[in-house]
């Protein structure tokens, strides 16, 4: 599983959500999870959560810490479940790490009633993909949210959450793959 940290701001619009983003963007071939910041507006042309669509509810913040993630597998209900391990290591990193009361309801992550997260699981005809985004800070969000410097988190520390999570899911991913071969059948 690669890993990086991309130092340059980039605005998530939803069109990182393609196949061979990671490749044709940074030269990064294969499974693959990729942090940085930046805003995030992602207008309904380019959404995949059709019940955002439906309900006419486009997303947008000033800056978030973003996460593409790509698994060269074409089953979505097992990168739904990826999905989720990846909110639940955010909620660990963040709770470990900065004291974050953070409550999980499926794939999005709540202090309180004020959102920190989104994310969605897409598929794409030759990978499955996730974005998750974590407000860096809550102004002017369409919805009630908290932002990452409201848990006390500082701007110079912004890379190296981007890292430690992006450690932490990939060391998971290893591990669930070694987990799946030191067994023996049964009859």
């Amino acid at each position: 599983m690669l890993q990086r940290f991309l130092p340059d701001i980039i605005t998530y619009d939803g069109t990182q959500l393609s196949s061979h983003w990671a490749f044709r963007t940074q030269g990064i071939l294969g499974d693959s999870i990729v942090s940085f910041q930046g805003p995030c507006r992602v207008m309904l042309a380019e959404m995949v959560d059709l019940e955002d669509v439906r309900k006419n509810a486009p997303i947008f913040s000033h800056n978030m810490l973003h996460f593409i993630v790509e698994h060269f597998d074409t089953d979505l209900e097992k990168m739904i479940l990826r999905q989720r391990m990846l909110m639940a290591i955010i909620k660990d990193v963040l709770m470990e790490n900065h004291g974050a009361k953070l409550v999980r309801n499926g794939d999005d992550l709540y202090y309180g009633d004020k959102k920190l997260s989104v994310s969605i699981a897409t598929l794409t005809p030759v990978s499955t993909m996730i974005h998750t985004g974590l407000n860096i800070i809550s102004k002017d969000t369409p919805v009630k949210t908290v932002s990452l410097k409201d848990l006390g988190i500082k701007d110079e520390d912004i890379e190296h959450l981007g890292n430690l999570i992006c450690s932490r899911y990939s060391a998971e991913i290893k591990e669930i793959s070694l987990a799946r071969c030191k067994v023996r059948g049964t009859k």
